[in-house]
């Protein structure tokens, strides 16, 4: 019967162990690809952002990849040093620190164009239940974002 409350402790019954061993090895499947343009999987989400808005706030930058400064400073500062962004402080308010593509950022673009539909390929899913799981995960997501925002 004591065995019976130790239930939850086993692996097979956390959800947040398929979320995090899939997360890992979908970026796997992105690692050839990423490495061919010479960024990472993280610099990857940054760049997305970037071509999508061609200047962001750190903190929108944050708020966007569920990212904090801690994590995103040197990541930038990298990415900085590779030519792919310039990080400047805003005129209107000092507090806030620009990130904005450079010319060889957005070049890059067109190296990543073809990634999303290399990697769509690796998981052998319908495009229903693709669709139905990205919903899903940004429920969880936005539930989980709520919940901290709550307890902070």
């Amino acid at each position: 019967m004591s065995d019976n409350k130790y239930n939850v402790l086993k692996i097979s019954n956390q959800l947040c162990f398929p979320l995090y061993a899939c997360s890992r090895e979908i970026i796997k499947q992105y690692k050839p690809f990423l490495d061919n343009i010479g960024i990472t999987y993280t610099q990857y989400l940054v760049m997305m952002v970037l071509w999508e808005n061609g200047s962001v706030t750190v903190k929108e930058l944050g708020d966007r990849l569920y990212l904090d400064s801690g994590t995103l400073t040197p990541l930038l500062k990298k990415m900085e040093a590779k030519g792919l962004l310039t990080r400047k402080r805003s005129r209107k308010d000092e507090r806030n620190l620009i990130i904005s593509l450079t010319r060889s950022g957005e070049k890059l673009k067109d190296k990543a164009v073809e990634i999303p539909a290399k990697i769509a390929g690796c998981a052998k899913i319908s495009a229903e239940e693709g669709e139905y799981l990205y919903r899903l995960l940004y429920k969880i997501l936005g539930q989980l974002s709520e919940n901290n925002e709550q307890n902070q």
